[in-house]
Formats: C-alpha cells, sequence, structure tokens
C-alpha cells in the first residue's frame, strides 16, 4: 500500500508497533528541575525540589530512575534502601506520557535493583482512587497488606498498602 492509497501509519502508531521509544537510567543533580515539574504535574500534594535532591545526594539510601525519549524526561521513580528492605517511594508519569509502558519500565527496574542488592520485600503505598497503578502493582506480583487511613492529603485520602515477596 502506498501514500497514494491514504493507509500511511503515523509515526506514533510505527513506534508502538516496535520497541518502547524511550530509554530507563539512573537519575542524576542535573535532572532535578525536571523531575521536580513532573512531581508538581503529577501529585496534588508534591514533593519539594529540596526533598528530591536529598534523595539524589543519599545514594547509599535511594536510587532514582528516570524515563527519557526524544522529548526529554517523561517519568521518575524514587527506590530507597534499608536493610533487606526495599520501598517504592514514588513513580510518577507525566500525565501526556501514560499507557506507554514507561510505569511499567521504571518499576522493573526498581525491582531488578532490590533483586541485586537481595531484599527480602518491596513495600509501597498507593492511594486508593488511583486505579492504573494499583492495577499495574498487582501484575507485577504485588499483594495488598494493608490500609492507611487519611494517609494522603489534597485530596485527604487513604492508602492500601502493598508488598512484594521477592
Amino acid at each position: 500500500m502506498s501514500p497514494e492509497d491514504g493507509f500511511v501509519q503515523s509515526p506514533e502508531k510505527l513506534s508502538r508497533d516496535r520497541l518502547p521509544d524511550f530509554s530507563v537510567r539512573e537519575a542524576g543533580i542535573s535532572d532535578l528541575p525536571a523531575l521536580s515539574e513532573i512531581e508538581k504535574a503529577c501529585f496534588s500534594d508534591p514533593w519539594s525540589e529540596n526533598l528530591i535532591r536529598e534523595c539524589l545526594e543519599n545514594d547509599s539510601l535511594y536510587r532514582l530512575y528516570l524515563a527519557e525519549d526524544r522529548e526529554g524526561i517523561q517519568g521518575y521513580a524514587v527506590l530507597s534502601l534499608v536493610a533487606d528492605e526495599a520501598g517504592i517511594d514514588n513513580l510518577a508519569v507525566l500525565p501526556g506520557a501514560r499507557r506507554r509502558g514507561i510505569g511499567a519500565a521504571l518499576l522493573r527496574r526498581m525491582i531488578s535493583e532490590a533483586r541485586i542488592r537481595d531484599m527480602r520485600w518491596v513495600f509501597l503505598e498507593v492511594r486508593e482512587s488511583n486505579v492504573p497503578a494499583i492495577l499495574l502493582y498487582e501484575r507485577f506480583g504485588f499483594q495488598e497488606t494493608g490500609f492507611r487511613r487519611n494517609y494522603y492529603q489534597n485530596p485527604e485520602e487513604g492508602a492500601k498498602l502493598y508488598t512484594l515477596t521477592m
């Protein structure tokens, strides 16, 4: 089929039919402004730029990963490592970049890091209304293990607690 036939695939469609059009890497301090902007775009009660900076500067406790494409950084994640436990402290993907596998790729990278470091569990909290995130975590084998009332603010909402046993 030719362009004259009207059957030309858009670049967006072509990229979805191929390998992901983004890459995942560790975040560095130079990524701080972009991470802070993603935080503000994704959450009603965002982390401060100083808190993100503290995580970036404390690499004995935290690992930060980001997903980027030709247009820039589209999402990021924060993994904490304490003793034999890992915590997914944050996972954010820009609204316009969702449903491209970015969240799954970031989650996969954090789980892989936890395995490399011989963690026994990976923990996380998620807003009880965040169904897409809940489905993603359950797809990766996380089990609901508890609930915290009024954990989140703006709006006030409970958190479902999830655990992945390694």
